[in-house]
């Protein structure tokens, strides 16, 4: 009977599976996007997703729990100050998981997961601001007529009485 036995083991002992594992993790902490098969993306959202809610918690005790699961202190760094630091609001589903298509070799299906919050991309709003369109188009800034004489003779008197002003005082 198959009782309690889900979890796809990717046709690893189970050894090599959890280093495969962490391993993948600390990539994604460290790059925010890598790209692999299908099911090891499934699989990695289900291990990486409990230590980034672990580290949302800045205690020792967290950090030495998410540190038996990676064991590299540069990727633990990042994961509690950067990741940690973005997610905070967030109450879960910290990963996302894109399609690709079949690889070309063995037609094994790819995607890439990335951390949902440091997509660019996805970050921007997408939407265009929609303007209505008026039947007055903007002109160009028109060219200055030619002055006639009366207004040139009025702008000389127009900046000689702010410096009559600033005498005064």
């Amino acid at each position: 009977m198959r009782h309690n036995k889900k979890f796809n083991h990717l046709g690893r002992k189970a050894s090599h599976r959890k280093a495969m594992l962490a391993n993948m993790a600390i990539s994604l902490i460290e790059h925010k996007r890598i790209t692999t098969t299908l099911q090891k993306a499934k699989e990695l959202r289900k291990y990486v997703e409990p230590l980034i809610t672990k580290a949302k918690d800045d205690s020792t005790n967290s950090r030495r729990v998410v540190f038996s699961y990676l064991q590299r202190k540069e990727s633990i760094t990042e994961l509690f100050g950067n990741v940690a630091q973005k997610v905070g609001d967030r109450k879960g589903g910290y990963t996302r998981i894109i399609k690709l298509g079949k690889r070309y070799g063995d037609a094994a299906d790819m995607a890439f997961i990335e951390l949902v919050d440091f997509d660019e991309n996805m970050a921007k709003d997408t939407k265009k601001k929609r303007t209505r369109r008026s039947s007055k188009k903007t002109a160009a800034p028109k060219a200055e007529a030619p002055k006639t004489e009366e207004a040139k003779a009025e702008e000389p008197k127009a900046e000689e009485a702010p410096k009559a002003e600033e005498k005064a005082e």
